[in-house]
């Protein structure tokens, strides 16, 4: 398996691989042109089409937009990804069906290693985050590596998600805790 296909399917890869490199290059091409693109211009559904997995015509992405590798973002449906995100999808990230990401969120799929001599390496811990069918991040969410957020989950304004969030609950600030249950059927 090639550096790229590792990055690709979500495993730890290493990021100075040129075939790597010149992928992300590639993608940095891409957001250029999507963020520089017409909102009714027929180009801008093909470029998010080639930048991510998953894409129909009920994925909508705003402007301003910034990933890594964008293949790494898996829509399982009808998605929408408000002004000014930043997805660090250096492992996957899974947007459920109906997810509402509003603007300015952040989701990051890599940390850095504490060992200083390993950072200097280039060392990193990439792991998976999931984002529910029917949930909501307010504006200016931060969710960090590893982290699930349950189906219908709502999480506040400001939040940053260090941990798992159950399903049908309201979750709100730094570090992000549950502050009450959504009655569901």
């Amino acid at each position: 398996m090639t550096e790229l296909e590792k990055a690709l399917s979500g495993g730890q890869f290493d990021r100075r691989d040129p075939e790597v490199m010149t992928y992300m290059a590639k993608v940095r091409e891409l957001l250029y042109d999507f963020n520089h693109s017409r909102p009714n211009d027929p180009k801008r559904a093909e470029l998010t089409k080639e930048l991510v997995t998953g894409y129909n015509r009920y994925v909508f992405i705003e402007d301003s937009f910034k990933c890594v590798f964008g293949k790494n973002i898996h829509f399982e449906g009808t998605g929408i990804i408000n002004f000014n995100c930043t997805f660090l999808d250096t492992n996957i990230i899974t947007i459920g069906h109906c997810a509402l990401i509003g603007p300015n969120c952040n989701i990051i799929c890599t940390n850095h290693t504490l060992d200083a001599d390993e950072r200097l390496k280039g060392v990193f811990c990439d792991k998976p985050v999931t984002i529910g069918a029917k949930t909501w991040l307010g504006a200016n969410v931060t969710v960090l590596p590893g982290v699930t957020i349950g189906e219908g989950a709502v999480i506040g304004a400001g939040s940053v998600v260090t941990k798992d969030i159950p399903p049908y609950t309201v979750a709100v600030g730094n570090p992000c805790r549950v502050v009450k249950e959504i009655p569901h059927k």
